[in-house]
């Protein structure tokens, strides 16, 4: 009897030990990171399973490195105008290409004509929460209101609904916030190639910024831009032009995610 009361007392604590983890492991906040391999698929973080299994997205798994037919997926983050946004519309309209812009309120607001142009010419308009603030530790009723919050501000100003796909800000999230992004409906995206364009005051030279992005170019990539780059706006038809040799054609979040 008293060995059995051990063993029910050891079973317990291991119990206990292992809720414990599990829950710091959902709490754990992770940093998107994607160590680049050239044109072929780059060296996922260990945590890409579970975004996977969450309804997240950072690759099309269906075009790999020896498939022959090539897909790219274009992906905008954008939280205000500078001027380039316009101009990189200009340039998508064009060369008809689709894209995603994942948007903040300031955006909406005050820029409204800038959002319907991009639902009216094609593009998909995402989720970024209102106001980027950091959500991987939030509980999910501020990640309900966060993201809710930035619909109806959309809703208003457009009288659109809101595509449902969601980008954590600077690509910090958690195994939980994860869960409840998908509770809410919503498919996270990440991406498999990013790099430097965001600060305006940093711009790479048009040289290195093509070099950069064709030399990492893979298929079934997703790749995030900012739209407010001086040097993205200048580059991006080149760019369009490069890929097309290169074979890519390009696609939209809602053939990723079917």
């Amino acid at each position: 009897m008293n060995n059995l009361k051990k063993i029910l007392m050891f079973s317990l604590a291991a119990l206990i030990m292992l809720s414990l983890v599990l829950n710091v492991s959902a709490n754990s906040v992770c940093h998107w990171y994607i160590k680049r391999n050239g044109h072929s698929r780059p060296n996922f973080p260990t945590e890409a399973q579970s975004v996977a299994q969450h309804g997240g997205f950072f690759i099309d798994e269906r075009y790999g490195d020896d498939t022959a037919e090539k897909k790219l997926y274009i992906t905008f983050d954008a939280g205000y105008e500078n001027g380039n946004i316009e101009k990189i519309l200009d340039v998508l309209k064009r060369e008809e290409v689709p894209v995603a812009f994942f948007i903040l309120d300031n955006l909406i607001i005050k820029n409204t004509d800038l959002v319907m142009r991009m639902a009216d010419e094609g593009h998909l308009v995402c989720n970024h929460t209102r106001n980027h603030k950091d959500l991987s530790l939030a509980d999910e009723e501020t990640i309900a209101e966060s993201l809710s919050s930035l619909e109806k501000v959309y809703e208003q100003k457009t009288g659109r609904e809101m595509s449902k796909y969601f980008r954590f800000p600077e690509g910090k999230y958690s195994l939980k916030a994860l869960e409840a992004v998908e509770k809410l409906g919503y498919k996270s995206i990440f991406w498999s190639f990013g790099y430097d364009d965001w600060d305006n005051n940093r711009q790479p030279c048009r040289e290195k910024a093509l070099k950069k992005i064709l030399d990492n170019t893979h298929n079934g990539e997703i790749i995030l831009l900012h739209p407010t780059s001086s040097t993205n706006a200048e580059i991006l038809p080149t760019l369009i032009s490069e890929w097309r040799k290169m074979g890519y054609t390009f696609g939209t979040l809602d053939e990723l995610t079917a």
